[in-house]
């Protein structure tokens, strides 16, 4: 198992300051990426082992086969034992027989991997902190104006803020503005600051939030662990 990077790796995070862009082209000021999230070393090694478990989670697992024993039919023996010139067989559904049970076929697994919830943590703090050090995390204010849904206006201001094939961009649920307006756009990946992770931001070219969501993000990111948690720490 990879050792967790923690801020505390190394005393050069710095905190970032990003401008925040309004939907009309306009500035709409800056806000602070902190160093601890958006400026931490690259744990190649931990960013691989959470992505392969997520990914390994995402499966369903339900493949099967039948053995010759679960096979419809093959009951009777095709044929007498001796004086055929044949090989002896004693089942149609044997595994050398086409329509026969499948030897050692799939069967219903689950693939899930044990992964500690630091692990999870310090490998998106790495993928956005690589995302961050080569100016591809971006903050607007917002990205339609007025009170209805626009899905033109919407992607005209997210191309002129990010350009590029792939963008995530992390809105609040509660802000149906920006998901009724690019729900529907393929290469717009949508996430609620609660499901941010660490695969979607390392398939995605540029990641864009909301200030409503990054402050959501970082309120949630910042939590101070649960009292059992802590008690557990200590007791170590």
């Amino acid at each position: 198992m990879s050792r967790v990077a923690t801020a505390s790796d190394s005393d050069a995070t710095t905190t970032r300051t990003v401008s925040v862009h309004a939907p009309n082209g306009g500035d709409g000021g800056s806000v602070e990426l902190p160093g601890g999230v958006f400026d931490v070393p690259l744990n190649v090694p931990l960013i691989h082992q959470v992505v392969v478990a997520q990914l390994a989670a995402a499966r369903q697992g339900t493949h099967a086969t039948k053995t010759r024993g679960e096979v419809r039919g093959g009951g009777r023996k095709p044929y007498r034992q001796k004086g055929t010139g044949r090989a002896r067989q004693g089942s149609l559904r044997a595994p050398q027989f086409t329509g026969g049970g499948i030897v050692h076929g799939p069967t219903p697994r689950k693939y899930d991997q044990r992964t500690p919830k630091k692990m999870k943590a310090a490998a998106l703090r790495g993928a956005l902190s690589d995302r961050a050090r080569n100016n591809r995390v971006h903050v607007v204010s917002s990205l339609v104006t007025g009170e209805t849904p626009a899905t033109k206006a919407a992607v005209t201001a997210l191309r002129a803020i990010a350009d590029t094939r792939r963008v995530l961009v992390v809105a609040s649920r509660a802000d149906e503005l920006t998901w009724k307006s690019l729900r529907n756009v393929a290469a717009v990946h949508l996430l609620d600051p609660g499901q941010l992770n660490t695969y979607d931001v390392l398939v995605s070219d540029d990641v864009v939030f909301t200030e409503e969501a990054l402050a959501a993000f970082l309120a949630r990111d910042s939590r101070p662990a649960s009292p059992a948690a802590a008690g557990a720490e200590e007791n170590k």
